[in-house]
């Protein structure tokens, strides 16, 4: 009998695996370097251009030799349109390539700034379907053309960037503990929390899980300290008057998460912790927080949570996540 051998991972799932955190994480940072990368940082910048008294043919040239598919026109220093393959192979079936190119440019132009995200290039890329997008200043003059594969090519380029980066970051913040001698290291990052400030909300926790990673923590702790530390601080947000104060404190060998706040306080500590249940307002609800889970999210994420609250004074929040036999930089901790 001939003895079967382990299924690999592609033919267990198919030819798409299971989108894991990291998988997730990886996505979400390209997402957001589209949004921090410029227009000004992935476009051509040497734009080769025509007028409008030019031949066709001699527009036709210009691609040929330089291997591309559209040319910005420019009269007296203002862009005035752009001509493309498709113009003059229309132009050659009528045999009109004699013309002047003002013939078959199009005036109506769709633009991007210099100075907007990548991610509104391709939103117009999108809505238009394009094959290129001129760029302007903000007089309109012209700075530059973008495609498809220019904006491509910067992301993958900040994304190379982003991870050279990353790797320094993460490799000094590793050995941090490792360059302090003391009986017991604690590193603790302090964050200030305001009372109703959903436009940052969520700012904090992700700062956490950011900075736990590149401390070396596992991807699920530092997933689970970042729901924690997430709901800890929708929590001041939402519930507290003048908000509060989310600390992370991290050793070697466990991660502790804290809030205090100097008000309204729980009268009920028991009742908050049941799913559902919820003292946030009809106008918190309308903006789609204050679902009552919490508590519940937290107390399923950590190892230990304690709440201490007085009615009318405020209310603490503790939360801790134990790492009993490794460092955060994957080395033995000392017992």
């Amino acid at each position: 009998m001939t003895p079967t051998r382990p299924q690999t991972e592609q033919e267990k799932f198919g030819r798409h695996r299971p989108l894991t955190d990291r998988d997730a994480h990886e996505i979400n940072r390209i997402e957001e370097l589209s949004y921090d990368l410029k227009v000004r940082e992935v476009m051509v910048h040497n734009v080769i251009t025509t007028s409008p008294e030019v031949p066709l043919a001699s527009a036709l040239e210009l691609l040929r030799v330089n291997r591309i598919s559209g040319l910005p026109v420019i009269e007296a220093g203002n862009l005035v349109g752009v001509i493309s393959l498709e113009d003059i192979v229309r132009a050659l079936q009528k045999n009109e390539l004699p013309l002047p190119v003002k013939n078959y440019m199009s005036a109506s132009l769709v633009t991007v700034k210099a100075t907007d995200s990548v991610v509104e290039a391709i939103k117009t890329f999108s809505e238009k379907r394009l094959g290129r997008l001129l760029v302007v200043d903000e007089n309109h003059k012209l700075m530059g053309i973008i495609t498809k594969g220019d904006i491509t090519r910067g992301i993958l380029l900040a994304v190379q960037r982003d991870y050279k980066e990353e790797e320094v970051r993460r490799y000094r913040a590793s050995h941090l503990f490792e360059d302090i001698v003391s009986d017991r290291t604690t590193l603790v990052l302090r964050y200030d929390i305001k009372a109703g400030d959903f436009t940052h909300g969520g700012n904090s926790s992700s700062n956490i899980k950011r900075a736990l990673l590149r401390l070396g923590a596992d991807f699920q702790v530092a997933r689970r300290c970042g729901i924690a530390a997430y709901e800890a601080e929708m929590n001041l947000i939402i519930h507290t008057t003048h908000g509060g104060i989310l600390k992370l404190e991290v050793e070697p060998h466990k991660i502790t998460l804290s809030t205090n706040d100097d008000g309204p306080g729980i009268d009920d500590v028991q009742k908050v912790l049941q799913p559902g249940y919820s003292t946030a307002t009809d106008e918190v609800r309308a903006l789609g927080f204050g679902a009552g889970m919490g508590l519940v999210n937290i107390n399923k994420c950590v190892d230990k949570m304690e709440i201490e609250s007085t009615p009318g004074k405020g209310t603490k929040l503790v939360m801790r996540i134990f790492i009993p036999n490794e460092t955060l930089n994957g080395k033995k901790a000392s017992t």
